[in-house]
């Protein structure tokens, strides 16, 4: 008999992630998918972050969908993900370029960097 493997990741999440996922209607699943599978990877604005980028498959209104996260150690949990931000990007974002962060975003990453 093989032993099965779990490679379940561990997810934290924080209360501007989970406000931010309630505004754009994002589920955790959908977030989730996009950190494992995304289509385009770029470095996050807020230091030592990434910021992933799946397309929402609409022919009418094409949109993207961001994801900032940062990957923390910790002994208890192992590697996780700490998502700090999702969003909705209305359109295609340029590619190699970060794509427009909303302005209320922005100011709590900047206040979590001062911290």
């Amino acid at each position: 008999m093989k032993p099965i493997l779990f490679t379940q990741k561990a997810y934290t999440w924080t209360n501007h992630s989970k406000m931010k996922m309630e505004q754009y209607r994002l589920p955790e699943s959908r977030v989730k998918r996009v950190i494992n599978y995304p289509e385009r990877i770029e470095e996050g604005i807020a230091e030592g972050t990434i910021a992933v980028m799946k397309k929402n498959e609409t022919s009418k209104k094409p949109s993207e969908i961001w994801v900032m996260y940062k990957i923390v150690n910790s002994k208890e949990k192992g590697k996780s993900f700490k998502i700090i931000s999702a969003w909705r990007y209305p359109g295609v974002s340029p590619e190699g370029q970060f794509p427009e962060i909303p302005e209320d975003t922005l100011n709590y990453l900047l206040s979590q960097e001062a911290n």
